[in-house]
């Protein structure tokens, strides 16, 4: 396990996220994931060099960006965050760009799955499923398949490669997880530990946290929804990124220590005072730039 040391500037951003979260109103809202819900977003505008084409699925739509001078040779599935209740933001849009230039011109195809209360487990491991399913018939191989994710989509991306593995279904060349919620019991260690610390959800349990729709009416020990309480034995090589300050902590520190004792490929950073996906402060702080640096270097190493 490999720790930083947190800058100046992630201390003050931290420090501004939970003093924004502290607001009576505002910061009840941005717990409960109501923000999530209906986000409220100007047209994205795709940056020049790429393409975006929407694709619409049955149940679900998904958006596959690629640079205008891609080899094709490589794709990155993302799996966006949102407690399983958002929908796809702007901020995976960008973060489909920064993937797409990190993995140096791979495609990049971004699911907006279907989220609760409408649509609960296993709706969208089902959709996630469809999108891998979708990119083998486009032709790709499983070994030209980075699977990526935050949060919830980071929870997801782990419980998507336990459904593969689990039904001898080709698995992809790698994973990489910011912040993953990995434990829909919310009994791990940090839940406890770091409540008072986490900026983001700590310090309330009125939260989409420990109030999950997604779970509905199936046992939330299910690995599926999950992965925490999953065997990691043939899982691919895994980058995962986590910040000491989270109440998800421990959803990391389990599956990293579970794919370890496998014999698995697992390399594992804790951003020390870091909240929850701080990466998508991008090149704000120290702490985000060393982690998309080090989304470079897995690419490279994979």
């Amino acid at each position: 396990m490999n720790k930083t040391v947190q800058s100046i500037q992630g201390k003050i951003l931290k420090n501004l996220v939970a003093d924004i979260t502290s607001m009576h109103v505002v910061g009840k809202k941005i717990k409960s994931g109501e923000y999530r819900k209906n986000p409220i977003e100007p047209a994205w505008k795709c940056p020049k060099g790429f393409l975006v084409e929407k694709i619409s699925m049955e149940h679900f739509d998904m958006e596959y960006l690629c640079p205008e001078d891609a080899d094709n040779k490589r794709v990155v599935l993302q799996l966006h965050g949102g407690g399983y209740i958002g929908p796809m933001k702007n901020i995976y849009r960008n973060f489909a760009v920064m993937y797409s230039k990190a993995a140096k011109g791979a495609n990049v195809l971004t699911i907006d799955y279907r989220v609760a209360p409408e649509y609960t487990y296993p709706a969208a491991l089902e959709d996630a499923i469809r999108a891998y399913e979708w990119l083998l018939e486009k032709g790709y191989m499983a070994e030209q398949i980075i699977v990526v994710g935050d949060s919830a989509g980071g929870g997801l991306a782990l419980a998507l490669s336990l459904y593969l593995r689990d039904n001898n279904k080709p698995l992809p060349k790698g994973i990489i997880t910011m912040s993953a919620w990995a434990d829909l019991t919310c009994e791990g260690e940090s839940y406890t530990s770091q409540y008072k610390l986490d900026p983001l959800f700590g310090n309330t349990k009125d939260s989409m946290i420990f109030n999950s729709a997604y779970i509905g009416e199936h046992d939330p020990r299910h690995p599926y929804l999950s992965p925490v309480f999953g065997e990691f034995y043939e899982f691919p090589p895994i980058l995962m990124q986590v910040g000491s300050s989270e109440m998800l902590l421990s959803d990391t520190l389990e599956v990293a220590r579970k794919i370890k004792e496998e014999g698995g490929k697992v390399r594992l950073r804790v951003y020390e005072g870091m909240f929850h996906v701080f990466q998508m402060s991008m090149n704000l702080i120290p702490e985000s730039r060393l982690a998309w640096k080090e989304i470079r270097q897995f690419f490279k190493t994979i």
